[in-house]
């Protein structure tokens, strides 16, 4: 474990600077999360809004049987599969107001864990009106299915749709995820839109209580224009006017390490971004190989309304193609996103804790902290170490504690330091700060653990996990 000196960075490539000879920022005031709540007390609210037309509609005492019990479960289940589908499909549209406000990151997280409750609610739906109708028409489920098919509006298309939501779930699971290629995860996730659409007309032409005309109809048909107009708003109008507002181009591309590189762009009006430290942008380059595919990377510097800068480590082919990005490269970008900053600091005081390349947003985060932070840096060997010159210049400047923590996993110093009573021994007030956690998923893991065990309450715990 090393302690920080205070060595000024290296010179930049670009421009002859180097980002540690920018002037730090002043520290960012704080923001609540009042948003988040308001967010999620919406929420509750509209999910109680969906199902209280089949309260209304459901006479007491007409659940006379198995069958009309299965049935009304079904028409239950239904209606908050639909609702849970237009949640999905709004965290998905990227609006700015959701993005920045409840944060990239938690939405991916919810709407993973809403994904997984979206495809129990589908096959529940399916599942209950098939075993209903079949025991209210004393026929077998699969005679069910072939009348439901073959006489019922709009059914086959609610079937695929039910298929392309099993296929999605599967792939949502972490291991089959981590197997997949992220273009081919990232584009088999986007054929829940087809689910959207295929499930429309099954919703209005058999849903028992969409399909009379009146409020309940007419309310339903509103939020699905208003689902759609912010995924149009979010993914394709915001995004086309910050391009052209801005024109980022690749300026150069420096070699960090091995296997690391950092990306530095040029643009217009950059001073008018609306951007903090810690948080993530899609990066879509413009050239060959690159063009079609976009990748979620944070900044590595704080903006300073001349240029920006991402640090990406070299871990596929995708990445590995950024090595050769010509000077002059056009760049179309998406965001920026996540709460992952020091303006959602609960606390004064700050300890962040980085392994590998996740040190690039917390590195950014460190010029926007008020001084007196702390940063842990986890790396296996020295060599690992990025952007230090940078970090010990900004422990001088900002008064910050940096410590280098060098080593395995399984090396006994390293372990000391990041168990409970190391980190309090090297943080005596830890309880009393915001812990920022970006790295690999064991570190993440682990840290958090360690600081639950160590006392620091889990709302000062704030993570940036690599996967989005």
């Amino acid at each position: 474990m090393h302690a920080a000196g205070r060595r000024t960075g290296d010179p930049s490539p670009y421009g002859g600077r180097s980002a540690a000879s920018v002037r730090p920022p002043p520290a960012l005031p704080r923001r609540g999360s009042v948003g988040r709540r308001v967010v999620s007390g919406l929420f509750w609210v509209g999910l109680v809004v969906a199902v209280l037309p089949w309260w209304l509609d459901t006479p007491a005492g007409s659940l006379a049987g198995t069958a009309d019990v299965l049935t009304a479960a079904g028409r239950v289940t239904g209606l908050i599969a639909g609702y849970l589908l237009l949640v999905q499909v709004l965290m998905m549209s990227r609006l700015g107001v959701l993005e920045r406000g409840v944060g990239g990151e938690r939405l991916s997280r919810v709407h993973r864990d809403l994904g997984a409750t979206l495809l129990v609610a589908v096959l529940a739906h399916l599942s209950l009106l098939v075993v209903g109708y079949a025991r209210t028409q004393d026929n077998s489920v699969t005679a069910e299915v072939g009348v439901l098919l073959r006489d019922f509006d709009d059914m086959v298309s609610a079937f695929v749709a039910a298929g392309i939501l099993v296929l999605v779930g599967g792939t949502g699971i972490r291991a089959v995820r981590r197997a997949l290629p992220y273009e081919l995860w990232y584009h088999l996730h986007l054929t829940s839109y087809l689910v959207l659409l295929l499930g429309f007309g099954h919703q209005f032409s058999n849903g028992a209580q969409l399909f009379p005309p009146g409020p309940v109809r007419t309310g339903w048909i509103a939020g699905y224009l208003l689902v759609a107009a912010a995924l149009l708003w979010g993914r394709l109008v915001a995004p086309l006017l910050l391009n052209l507002r801005h024109r980022l181009r690749v300026a150069d591309v420096v070699a960090e390490s091995p296997d690391t590189i950092s990306i530095y762009l040029t643009g217009r009006r950059l001073h008018q971004l609306d951007l903090l430290g810690g948080q993530y942008l899609r990066w879509r380059f413009l050239t060959r190989g690159c063009w079609w595919q976009s990748h979620p990377f944070s900044l590595s510097a704080a903006a300073n309304g001349r240029w920006l800068r991402l640090t990406v480590k070299v871990v596929g082919r995708h990445t590995g193609d950024l090595r050769d990005l010509d000077p002059g490269t056009r760049v179309w970008v998406e965001g920026p996103s996540g709460t992952f900053t020091a303006a959602h600091r609960t606390r004064d005081l700050a300890l962040l804790i980085a392994g590998g390349s996740g040190i690039g947003p917390l590195r950014a985060m460190l010029e926007e902290l008020p001084p007196g932070a702390a940063l842990i840096y986890r790396a296996r060997t020295p060599a690992d170490v990025l952007l230090h010159h940078e970090l010990d210049w900004l422990a001088q400047a900002r008064q910050t504690s940096v410590w280098y923590v060098i080593g395995s996993r399984d090396d006994p110093g390293p372990r000391q330091v990041m168990s409970p009573d190391g980190l309090r021994q090297l943080v005596p007030d830890l309880i009393r700060r915001d812990v920022y956690l970006c790295g690999p998923e064991g570190l993440v893991e682990s840290s958090v653990r360690a600081l639950r065990q160590a006392g620091v309450p889990r709302r000062q715990i704030h993570l940036a996990p690599f996967e989005l």
